[in-house]
């Protein structure tokens, strides 16, 4: 029996590196422990590459580190997956894709998977997505659709685009993952999962050797058990050799929940723990404002009438492919939904970007240093079966699991999704919260006190 790495499977990455520290566990034997449980797990097709030989090499590194008193980083030796949109040498890069598949071999690794080596931390492989990254529901039909590990009766959703990353983390097969969001990638998996997510800002983080789908949205972000661990891997990934985040209190924090849109068609759980959750943090300190908010109807509405920015790129960047006759082996509603990229006017693309700036300062002014506060998803991780037999059924509900999401994306903030309770069926509900483009660091240092208030009794 590994009882003590067993112990370890659901711990946040700090308490893991704590772990190592005190000598309680090693790097390569926790490693070898998950590589067992990946191998265990892979009628689950969370994972479409592991990296075994590479795992083993980087936890045999951090533990010599540790022997020597001089660990890499905060997280050295904490292992970590990567959603199979990013480049680890060595492996290909499918996107989920069967096209994709055949590409070659990486001889390098992606800017960011570089960064996390370069502090110690251990790659165990690359992880399942929706195809191109475009789906918020998470469902592959050529690497199979990642379990949910919230329900092993029913297959339910695992959220999308970055449906393994949730998935692993939630199952205990890594610490950590780092996905992707274009409209709500990585917050969809968490909320669906019961994980945290972290959606950082544009340009934040080096998008060096990754897929992209839409380059004014594609951001990188990571999926973990705690703010605190995001808030380190926030950090990583930009390289810097220190966490810079300040700490804040809960009497500070101003949240501003939005009346129009994103509290329409809530599941009872999610408008239960939702409603809880802020009562729970006005007790603590923070003041709740609730108001409408026009910038939130007005993005809508343009995407009502114009379609979307990420539509209208993700055709530009795979116009060849889908226009050629490959097209038959890419998931039918990912062709759909590139399609309409296709149909949208030169009119159509500029309303939205010019409309954008002027919504985003609006936004902004109304916001006067307040975060924004919203259920993650309006919905809790729906049954897959029905979503995979009617076309119809799957755009409805994938539009609307993406809809608070999606929001934030054309009005260039920086998001946060924090797991707030359970439904009766014990599915995760989630809490997002919203910071103006380039405050990632004070959203996190919020967040860490949100987290806090939100897990005490």
């Amino acid at each position: 029996m590994r009882e003590t790495e067993a112990r370890y499977s659901k711990a946040t990455a700090v308490d893991l590196a704590f772990a190592y520290r005190s000598g309680v566990l090693t790097p390569t034997k926790f490693v070898a422990y998950l590589l067992d449980r990946i191998e265990a797990a892979a009628d689950d097709k969370i994972f479409i590459t592991v990296t075994a030989d590479r795992a083993l090499e980087e936890a045999r590194a951090a533990e010599k580190r540790y022997a020597d008193g001089a660990p890499a980083s905060l997280l050295d030796g904490v292992p970590i997956a990567w959603k199979d949109l990013f480049d680890v040498k060595g492996t290909v890069t499918t996107a989920g894709s069967k096209v994709w598949a055949r590409a070659g071999v990486r001889d390098k690794d992606a800017g960011c998977v570089a960064r996390l080596s370069a502090a110690g931390m251990v790659t165990l492989g690359k992880l399942n997505t929706s195809e191109f990254a475009y789906s918020g529901l998470g469902l592959n039909p050529h690497f199979g659709t990642p379990r949910n590990p919230n329900d092993r009766q029913t297959a339910r959703s695992p959220g999308g685009s970055s449906s393994g990353s949730g998935a692993a983390v939630a199952a205990g097969l890594t610490c950590c993952a780092i996905g992707s969001d274009t409209g709500g990638s990585v917050r969809v998996p968490a909320s669906f999962n019961g994980t945290v997510g972290l959606k950082t800002s544009t340009g934040r983080i080096d998008r060096t050797g990754m897929f992209m789908l839409a380059r004014s949205y594609d951001t990188i972000g990571p999926l973990a058990r705690s703010v605190e661990d995001c808030a380190l891997l926030f950090h990583y990934l930009q390289g810097h050799a220190l966490p810079l985040t300040r700490r804040q209190a809960l009497r500070d924090l101003v949240l501003l929940c939005p009346t129009n849109i994103v509290l329409d068609d809530l599941t009872p759980a999610v408008e239960r723990n939702f409603h809880r959750s802020l009562e729970r943090l006005k007790a603590r300190g923070a003041t709740v404002r609730m108001e409408d908010v026009p910038s939130l109807t007005a993005i809508s509405e343009i995407t009502a009438a114009h379609g979307t920015l990420v539509a209208a790129e993700a055709y530009h960047e795979h116009r060849e492919l889908v226009e050629s006759p490959l097209v038959s082996e890419i998931d039918r509603r990912v062709v759909h939904r590139i399609l309409g990229g296709k149909r949208m006017t030169s009119n159509d693309v500029l309303t939205i970007q010019r409309s954008r700036q002027v919504l985003e300062a609006e936004l902004r002014r109304q916001l006067a240093g307040a975060l924004l506060v919203m259920p993650t998803t309006p919905n809790t991780a729906p049954e897959v079966a029905p979503l995979d037999a009617d076309d119809e059924l799957f755009y409805r509900i994938n539009q609307l699991s993406l809809r608070n999401a999606s929001l934030g994306n054309p009005l260039e903030l920086c998001a946060l999704a924090i797991p707030n309770g359970h439904s009766d069926a014990g599915l995760p509900t989630s809490l997002m919260i919203c910071d103006t483009h380039g405050n990632d660091e004070r959203l996190l240092a919020f967040g860490q006190e949100v987290e806090r208030a939100l897990r005490s009794n």
